[in-house]
């Protein structure tokens, strides 16, 4: 291999993004200038990662599958191809209640060994549904015109029993680091960390538990093998002898990529989806508290070797206020923070903020919320989140239950929010928001024009700095069901920076 050869291997190692990869570009001529400008491109391939779903016999999951219609790109006309298939489902630490589950054919859409899901175009949401214990971990990926921004959701509602509640989670891109603020091994709680595997090679993961006192020590959380294509729960209450209510999980992988999320189970909760909080930051924002949360309990964990010292505030429609009593939080090194906040929203939604009293030190945080009150409780996660950015989507929306919340910390800003087509028919829609500095406004989200089946939502940061989620609930039997996705950049577009031949690197 010549010296042109790995002079260009290199250059082309710059351009991998998270969701997929950019092609390099050689101009005809140009300056040093040229060569180094960076292009924005859309990504050419993309991947996604869905945890198996529910270990419950009443699930039923429905999966939504969207690709902006305007992210191909101009200069794209390549034709492109998606599909979701099932993973290998292994079990790791399995309880009595889950044993013998799992091992069957999936219930609902599509043959084992055949894709689940296959999308043709952007701009329309594509469904499929599984029922039951047995519906698998899938593992997708796409190209062309289907992969930037490419976003698959799945939404299972458990009407009763262990696990009971609306469970949503915006399927997972392959990473090898996952905070997860929030998780908990106490006696109510089953928590599963679901680790899912794209590749052809296994991976090899480590989990580490950081409570109140410090990083809890645990030989098992180490070297776990992820097989090739599959997917391994590890109930962390099996990482540690004794239970502690307020954790934080770190992922991390030795070899190779994952998706992690965890599945947070409540006696009397209920169940929901924790994803992985925003990178650690000096400052972070959770958008998307709804008006009628009836306790909101924060978590916040320090990686480094700093304490954070983190001022709190509470962004809603008029302006910011700090909770009375819980004005500042105090997070050490090494150790979860918690603090209950009780109906901090007082009847009006909202975002919480936090930001450094001092000097920054980065931190990753997560909100429990839960709504309804006695046995009629259900709760939701909120990590914390990234800017919108250029372009961010929420793929499974109904006519009824979708509210998008819109913070701008920082400044006024303002959206394009546009209601795709429907799974089954309907016309896009889009509307302007303008969101005031230091304020959230929660709307009911707009829905297409004719709609049939699914959508879903598209936000587009037109202006200034925006951090949104999406809140989906229905009620079953008196209980306020409901999940929320926060919605960071899809990462669709890549800077793809321009290159010259350079005979140079010929030279001895």
């Amino acid at each position: 291999m010549n010296r042109t050869t790995l002079s260009l291997i290199a250059a082309g190692t710059g351009l991998v993004a998270v969701t997929g990869f950019a092609s390099l570009t050689t101009p005809d001529s140009g300056d040093a200038d040229a060569s180094s400008a960076a292009a924005r491109k859309p990504v050419e391939r993309s991947s996604v990662l869905c945890p198996a779903p529910s270990t419950s016999d009443l699930a039923e999951t429905a999966y939504t599958s969207f690709t902006p219609k305007s992210a191909a790109g101009s200069d794209s006309a390549a034709k492109g191809s998606a599909e979701l298939a099932e993973a290998q489902r292994k079990l790791k630490d399995e309880t009595d209640d889950d044993k013998g589950k799992g091992k069957g054919d999936k219930k609902g859409k599509g043959d084992k060994g055949k894709p689940f899901l296959t999308p043709k175009d952007p701009g329309k949401a594509v469904t499929g549904d599984a029922s039951g214990a047995d519906a698998p971990a899938l593992v997708g990926s796409a190209a062309g015109s289907l992969a930037p921004g490419w976003t698959v959701q799945q939404t299972t509602k458990v009407a009763a029993g262990n696990g009971r509640g609306l469970l949503g989670l915006a399927c997972s891109t392959p990473d090898t680091d996952f905070w997860f603020p929030g998780a908990s091994t106490a006696k109510e709680r089953g928590d599963y960390v679901h680790v899912t595997n794209p590749d052809t090679t296994a991976a090899v993961v480590d989990i580490e538990l950081h409570g109140r006192d410090g990083a809890i020590k645990s030989e098992l959380g180490e070297g776990i093998q992820v097989p090739p294509k599959s997917s391994v729960p590890v109930l962390l209450s099996t990482l540690t002898d004794e239970p502690q209510t307020n954790l934080t999980a770190h992922v991390t992988a030795r070899t190779g990529r994952v998706g992690a999320a965890v599945q947070a189970r409540d006696d009397k909760l209920g169940a929901d989806w924790l994803p992985p909080s925003a990178d650690p930051s000096g400052s972070v924002v959770l958008p998307g508290i709804p008006k009628d949360a009836t306790s909101v309990r924060l978590l916040a964990y320090a990686p480094g070797e700093d304490d954070a010292d983190l001022k709190v505030s509470l962004v809603g429609r008029t302006g910011s206020i700090t909770p009375a009593g819980n004005e500042t939080l105090h997070v050490k090194s090494g150790m979860t923070a918690a603090v209950d906040l009780g109906d901090v929203t007082k009847g009006e939604a909202g975002s919480l903020v936090l930001t450094p009293t001092e000097d920054a030190t980065p931190v990753v945080a997560a909100l429990r919320v839960t709504r309804g009150k006695g046995a009629d409780q259900e709760m939701a996660f909120i990590p914390a989140a990234a800017p919108v950015g250029e372009r961010a989507t929420a793929a499974d929306n109904r006519a009824k239950g979708s509210t998008l919340a819109l913070t701008a910390p920082r400044g006024t800003a303002k959206v394009k929010v546009t209601a795709s087509a429907g799974s089954e028919s309907g016309r896009p829609v889009s509307k302007t928001y303008t969101v005031k500095k230091g304020t959230t406004q929660a709307v009911e989200a707009p829905v297409p024009s004719g709609l049939k089946g699914t959508y879903a939502l598209t936000v587009e940061q037109v202006s200034g700095t925006v951090h949104a989620a999406r809140m989906l609930a229905e009620t079953e039997d008196g209980v306020p069901m409901f999940t929320v996705q926060t919605l960071p950049d899809d990462r669709g577009m890549v800077a793809v920076p321009e290159a010259e031949q350079d005979l140079a690197v010929l030279q001895d």
